[in-house]
């Protein structure tokens, strides 16, 4: 876990304002209480403040984001939110994408993360488990997957460093040797992997400086749900959600695991893994000097529109159906978890 060096003063004040921006992970997926998601970021607001401080937390994450949502969709919402603390964490569907652009990636969460951070906002970010090994795809699948993951990380450590984000390396943690850290799907955390996460967010901003309350606890109150309870999920909306991602994921998957076979056949594995290290590497290089010193937070305008999106560099699956969604509410700080959301599981 790397902590660039900022103090704590941006969240002096009697009323934290913390937005989170992101995808389902985010959203809370995985961490379900009655009808509605809460997962690591409601988690962790109910621990930011001592006793007496309040905070208002909005989550403005939802299924099936983009990095390129987060700049259109999600980060004008939370600039007229002001926040003093903005979690940015996205960027695994972008993976999944057919239309997958490491240079426009960079691109669109440099942009949400510079306008936040030029607006006031202290920034989380976390870089992500590759999905083909959570999955335990066959190596056609896994390696083109683990790729991309590969450059969308390196993208968010370099931006980390750039906007002097506390970063979280939340794929280096137990996903694989502790299994009840994750969903029954395999790709979200579980409500205990959800609180893990919001603990070590937690200890980061600890470290840092900040004022906080007590830490989150390593275990939710509810008792996890039983197999009879995931069976009946998978029957249900699971089934569901599967049917419908076999309709855009699944060819692309396939195409992918096609090209990949014969790139191995070839030998040539290894030049595509080069080929998009030196692309990360070039949209890096590309993007403007960060001149702009941050000020305080208030609200602004939304941002100018991105570039339009550059020839693809893989062929994956097209895009998940995506359910735009906020939740807002002020907190103080005491345990228990915030009313859930409306939404099923995706």
């Amino acid at each position: 876990m790397s902590m660039p060096d900022a103090g704590p003063d941006r969240m002096a004040g009697e009323l934290l304002r913390f937005v989170a921006l992101g995808d389902s992970l985010t959203e809370g997926v995985g961490d379900q209480v009655d009808e509605g998601w809460r997962g690591w970021a409601a988690v962790l607001a109910h621990s930011l403040a001592p006793e007496g401080r309040r905070v208002e937390f909005t989550n403005l994450a939802y299924s099936g984001a983009l990095t390129g949502e987060l700049t259109l969709r999600q980060l004008p919402r939370a600039l007229a939110l002001r926040p003093q603390l903005a979690a940015v964490v996205v960027g695994g569907n972008d993976t999944l994408r057919a239309g997958f652009d490491i240079r426009r990636t960079t691109v669109e969460l440099d942009a949400t993360m510079g306008e936040l951070s030029d607006h006031g906002a202290r920034l989380l970010t976390a870089c992500l488990p590759d999905p083909g090994s959570l999955l335990r795809l066959p190596t056609p699948l896994a390696r083109p997957l683990a790729r991309r993951m590969r450059a969308v990380n390196t993208v968010v450590h370099a931006l980390t460093d750039r906007h002097r984000a506390l970063h979280l390396h939340l794929a280096e943690l137990p996903w694989q040797t502790e299994r009840r850290l994750l969903s029954v799907d395999r790709l979200h955390p579980s409500a205990e992997g959800h609180h893990l996460i919001a603990r070590r967010f937690h200890d980061l901003l600890a470290e840092a400086g900040h004022p906080l309350g007590p830490p989150p606890a390593t275990a939710p109150a509810e008792p996890p749900p039983g197999l009879t309870a995931d069976l009946w999920w998978m029957a249900t909306q699971g089934t569901r959600w599967l049917a419908a991602r076999s309709t855009d994921l699944l060819p692309g998957l396939l195409a992918l695991a096609a090209s990949e076979a014969a790139a191995r056949l070839r030998g040539t594995s290894g030049h595509h893994d080069d080929q998009l290290a030196r692309a990360t590497a070039a949209a890096l290089a590309a993007l403007p000097p960060k001149l702009t010193a941050p000020t305080a937070p208030t609200t602004s305008a939304p941002p100018a529109a991105p570039p339009p999106r550059s020839a693809d560099q893989d062929a994956t699956p097209a895009a998940e159906e995506h359910r735009p969604e906020t939740e807002q509410r002020p907190l103080r700080a005491t345990a228990g978890p915030p009313a859930g959301r409306t939404s099923g599981r995706p």
